[in-house]
């Protein structure tokens, strides 16, 4: 007996992990928020490009192909001439490569804007993704401190006009130099101290999450978080860690002294000795200690932390001129600061790093207090068009993560943010008139409204149901009693909703029919926008 044919399976829908799909009111406040920036970047003069989302892979930089499928942070294919093509990993790298490839043609320096999607091959989490959107602004051609402080400016006025307010919001600033100086200082400059060098400026990006105690347990033995695990340090000595802390504290001496190096997991005591001239704030204090200064002063301080260190001043010179420039365009230290503990792109970026960081408090789902922190960031990178040319290029950028700010300042709205209106929904009383609801519809969209016609097959009760779901402001209605007369009927969902929430009485609610008007059918369009007025 032959075997029945086996039923062919239903493919089982499904997303791969650390992707999302967005719906209509996330695209909408996503576009809102990209034409803000946009606004605001056009403002300085910069002009849009927009690059393909995939790339040779050794255009990459930092994920050049080191084996058979180079899969390391990146999404790569083998092309058909058997040359290796990879998913963009951030906007900055193609914008090099066409920076280079166009070099003769563009003006200098070079002023750009690009917004797009970006791919990361890493392990996704709570709010990691392997797909988000960044938008980019850079200057290519000028190694002046003024194009750093200009992203800086730039950044500033974009949180601001995206809504946040001043005082919840700040862009920190950094340099690399001076990084790379006070490196020098303790003995780790060299190839050969770059794996201690990396794990000395991990635990330095540490210090707003754990404070000076736990960073120093980093820079030194290494920590024992409240799981049990061991995080290794740098295993620098007392003197050495008392550098790098001097130096992350703005120039406030800093001594430290652990009391057993070798029992780390019993978390034996450090003690953390700070000499402000203002007296000691709290060691795990994981906010910023030195904030009575003034961005001048702060760099001041700084360099009596390495006196004789030329890559450590050169990079604070760069620091004094930027927070010179920013303070004489009338931005404040509340809007951008020098702040050393700013550790960004150890790739390749080559001096003045910032970030874009929100300093106000949320609520998550469970009543727990949260900061989003950072939602921008950017630095001089004046090595990475240099790659693809015989000369070097000096270049400075910065960008925004649009996915993980629009989460922010949804946060920052709270419940009462703002939901995009849908379209006017024409409904569909009689089929066999669904060319005069269609030509209704066509009168709205020449006077620049949208509106859609009900295509389904329900009666009034469902269509009233899906204009609702489409989050409609209102409803044209036109029965055989309007048609005759030539009218039809509005009905304003938002402001019917609110009033029929009012009434208990169904008879009371069938008499005066909230938020309900009915017009002549030539005053369809006057009628919907005095009801979208109400409701912008």
């Amino acid at each position: 007996m032959a075997e029945k044919p086996k039923k062919p399976q239903k493919l089982r829908a499904r997303l791969p992990r650390g992707l999302a799909d967005r719906g209509p009111a996330e695209l909408a406040a996503t576009r809102a928020m990209v034409e803000t920036i946009r606004a605001v970047y056009e403002r300085y003069g910069f002009e849009p490009v927009e690059t393909p989302a995939f790339e040779f892979t050794d255009a990459l930089g930092k994920f050049l192909p080191d084996q058979d499928r180079p899969n390391e942070g990146v999404f790569s294919f083998q092309d058909d001439d058997e040359q290796w093509i990879s998913l963009r990993y951030d906007l900055t790298a193609p914008l090099a490569r066409y920076v280079a490839e166009n070099f003769d043609q563009l003006p200098k320096p070079y002023r750009s804007y690009r917004n797009g999607y970006v791919y990361r091959n890493e392990k996704p989490g709570p709010g990691r993704f392997r797909q988000f959107m960044q938008f980019d602004a850079d200057t290519v051609g000028s190694a002046s401190p003024a194009a750093d402080a200009e992203m800086c400016m730039m950044a500033a006025d974009a949180m601001e006009a995206l809504g946040i307010p001043r005082g919840s919001y700040v862009v920190k600033v950094n340099n690399r130099k001076v990084l790379d100086g006070v490196m020098e200082s303790i003995g780790l400059g060299g190839e050969e101290n770059a794996g201690r060098r990396l794990t000395v400026l991990r635990a330095i990006d540490k210090l707003d999450k754990f404070g000076l105690g736990e960073v120093a347990r980093l820079l030194g033995p290494g920590r024992l978080d409240e799981s049990g695990d061991l995080t290794d340090g740098a295993n620098l000595s007392d003197e050495q860690i008392g550098v790098v802390l001097t130096y992350v504290q703005g120039g406030d001496k800093i001594t430290v002294e652990f009391e057993a190096r070798d029992r780390v997991r019993e978390r034996p005591r450090v003690t953390v000795n700070i000499d402000t001239g203002h007296g000691s704030p709290p060691v795990d204090d994981p906010g910023a200690p030195f904030d009575y200064y003034d961005n001048e002063s702060r760099v001041e301080r700084m360099r009596r932390t390495l006196a004789d260190n030329a890559l450590y001043h050169a990079g604070l010179d760069e620091l004094a001129e930027i927070s010179r420039l920013c303070a004489s365009s009338g931005y404040s230290q509340h809007q951008i600061s020098v702040d050393p503990s700013v550790v960004r792109g150890l790739e390749y970026y080559t001096g003045p790093v910032y970030e874009a960081e929100l300093t106000f408090t949320v609520s998550d789902d469970k009543g727990q207090p949260i900061q989003f922190g950072s939602v921008g960031g950017g630095g001089r990178y004046d090595g990475l068009v240099g790659r693809f040319m015989a000369e070097n290029t000096p270049a400075t950028g910065f960008s925004i993560g649009v996915s993980r700010l629009l989460a922010a300042l949804r946060a920052l709205q709270g419940p009462e943010a703002p939901r995009p209106l849908g379209p006017v929904v024409v409904l569909v009383l009689d089929r066999d008139q669904i060319g005069r609801s269609m030509a209704q519809a066509a009168t709205l969209r020449a006077a620049g409204i949208s509106a859609e016609v009900y295509l389904g097959a329900s009666g009034m009760k469902a269509q009233m149901k899906y204009a609702d779901r489409r989050k409609s402001p209102c409803v044209v209605i036109q029965g055989s009693d309007e048609r005759d007369k030539s009218e039809v009927t509005l009905k304003d969902l938002i402001a019917g909703s609110a009033a029929a929430a009012a009434i208990t009485d169904r008879a009371e609610w069938t008499e005066s029919r909230p938020a309900q008007v009915t017009v002549a059918e030539e005053r369809l369009v006057e009628e919907v926008r005095a009801i979208l007025s109400r409701h912008e």
